[in-house]
Order: C-alpha cells, then sequence, then structure tokens
C-alpha cells in the first residue's frame, strides 16, 4: 500500500479505485479501464480477457454487414494513453501485445491511392470517397511503440517490436524490430545466441 501510495498519492489511488469499479461494472472481463474511454459499436468488439488501457482510448467497430465482430482483442492486451483502433472488415490483436501511446491502427481509409483505375480523385469530397479496406493482424508478444501508425492491410508478426514513429505499411515478419516511415526491419532476433542482430 505504501510503495502504491508513493506511486499515485491519494487522489491517484481514488482515481484507480473509481476506474476498478466502473471496469467491474460495464467491463467485467477487463483488467482496468481508465476514463475517459470512447467505445463506437461495442457489441462488434470483443474485449480478451484482462484488457488495461490507459485514458483517452478510442475504439470504433463499424462492419459492413452489422452483424460480424470486426475487431478481435485477445488476453492480456496493454493499451496506454490515446490509443484509436477502428475497424471495418478485421483488425485482430494477438495475446499479451503492449502498446504505448497515441498509436493509430484502422484498416480502412477514405478512398483508393494506387496508381489504379479505381484512384480517387481529389476533386471528390474525402469523406465521400468509396472506403478501402483490409484487415489488419497483429500477433501476440508485440510491443508497439509511441506514436506509430498500423495501415490497412498490415500483419505484424509474433514477438515483433515496432519502433517510435514509425509508419506501419507493409507486413513485418516475427521476432523482428522494425522503424522508420514507412517501418523497415532493422534487426531480427538470434535465437541460437539469444541476441538481436542488424540486418
Amino acid at each position: 500500500m505504501r510503495d502504491k501510495l508513493a506511486q499515485y498519492g491519494w487522489f491517484g489511488l481514488f482515481q484507480l479505485f473509481y476506474y476498478f469499479i466502473y471496469t467491474k461494472l460495464f467491463y467485467s472481463g477487463s483488467r482496468l479501464i481508465r476514463l475517459p474511454f470512447d467505445v463506437r459499436g461495442k457489441r462488434f468488439i470483443d474485449f480478451g480477457k484482462s484488457l488495461t488501457t490507459g485514458i483517452g482510448c478510442r475504439l470504433e467497430a463499424y462492419p459492413i454487414n452489422k452483424r460480424d465482430k470486426v475487431l478481435l482483442i485477445g488476453n492480456n492486451v496493454e493499451l496506454n494513453d490515446y490509443v484509436h483502433i477502428t475497424a471495418m472488415t478485421g483488425v485482430f490483436i494477438g495475446n499479451n501485445v503492449l502498446m504505448a501511446s497515441k498509436i493509430y491502427i484502422s484498416d480502412c481509409t477514405h478512398g483508393f491511392y494506387e496508381g489504379s483505375s479505381k484512384d480517387s480523385s481529389p476533386e471528390q469530397i474525402p469523406n465521400a470517397r468509396e472506403f478501402n479496406m483490409a484487415p489488419v493482424h497483429i500477433e501476440d508478444n508485440v510491443w508497439i511503440g509511441e506514436s506509430v501508425s498500423i495501415l490497412p492491410g498490415v500483419t505484424i508478426g509474433k514477438g515483433a517490436i515496432i519502433g517510435a514513429n514509425s509508419v506501419v505499411t507493409k507486413n513485418i515478419p516475427s521476432d523482428c524490430i522494425a522503424v522508420g516511415v514507412p517501418a523497415k526491419v532493422v534487426k531480427e532476433y538470434n535465437f541460437e545466441k539469444k541476441i538481436w542482430e542488424r540486418i
């Protein structure tokens, strides 16, 4: 108790108690939900077990067919402050995933910009452009750093680490570290030597 008091102070402990009661009333399978917590399309989200959030998180699920769960969160997932996740076709987050703050993950964008006949015109109102959708998969034991953006169609392999401020536009293999804009693999784990090696 003394350690918790030193860490949070009396007001902080009161807040934690309030968050805990709120969590057990509205998200009983979760560990701790800090407020404010903005959830849109709750019935289309699977929160997993032992979810922990920081303040200001925003989770949105808008399935095209209006019936399937499209945001699936694994067990023991931790989202820090101001994580924003949007799902229309499928965002799948594995077990034991740790996310820092100010992360954006989406399986959809307004419009197409791929250099094909489907491309959206800049003269069209952005909000009226056709949605471009592709599922996002984040596998078990992934650690995502501060202010990362993860774009549609990406798979991040098991045990991968995404460095702060990166923009993930392509798949990241398991057991690798990726950084940059766009994110590129810079290290991989050598299981024989038990060290991270530069690529």
